[in-house]
């Protein structure tokens, strides 16, 4: 308030009076160099407030920081980027696993009596999956035909599977012959109507 007191002493006197209108024009020229406005004020006091307690906030996330055990924190993080990296190779052989079920499964579907049995005697080990195709695949299935013929069915020579059976192609009696006249030659009732 210093200005406030050179301003008053300097301050000029008519008729034996202050004169207060010139005094109010220079107190009014000079107060906004020296002081600040109300709602200025009020405004930096707000913000001031604010950021004391952003800073108490924040010293008090530090302290918890500081009580936080650094070594456990890195110990949990590679205990979960393990068991991340195992669920994705776990997730990756499921896919390849169904991947090559699915090809076997295709590969021999109508060709063998029990697709379950077959499927179950390739090596997945020696199949890789390379795009739409089975690598190996054809391998091990003319594999399985020359060892294990049985569990393959017969094949037409025009390329189409046989049925597993047709009546009266065994070569007994009535091949070829009318149901009623097979039977009657199995029973051995030779009568006609």
């Amino acid at each position: 308030m210093e200005w406030l007191k050179k301003l008053i002493e300097a301050a000029q006197i008519k008729d034996g009076k202050l004169d207060v209108e010139a005094l109010m024009a220079q107190i009014n020229t000079e107060f906004p160099k020296n002081a600040v406005p109300k709602d200025t004020y009020n405004a930096l006091a707000e913000t001031k407030k604010q950021l004391e307690k952003d800073v108490s906030t924040r010293d008090k996330q530090i302290e918890d920081l500081k009580k936080v055990d650094a070594a456990g924190l890195q110990a949990e993080i590679e205990k979960l980027q393990k068991e991340n990296k195992e669920a994705a190779d776990k997730y990756a052989a499921d896919m390849k696993d169904i991947t090559l079920t699915n090809a076997i499964k295709m590969a021999i579907n109508g060709k063998v009596h029990d697709e379950g049995i077959v499927s179950g005697l390739f090596d997945k080990s020696k199949l890789v999956v390379d795009g739409d195709k089975v690598v190996g695949l054809d391998d091990q299935i003319k594999g399985l035909k020359e060892s294990k013929a049985f569990l393959f069915k017969e094949e037409d020579p025009s390329g189409s599977q046989k049925p597993g059976f047709k009546v009266g192609t065994d070569g007994s009696k009535g091949a070829g012959a009318d149901v009623d006249t097979q039977l009657a030659s199995i029973f051995g009732n030779t009568t006609t109507k």
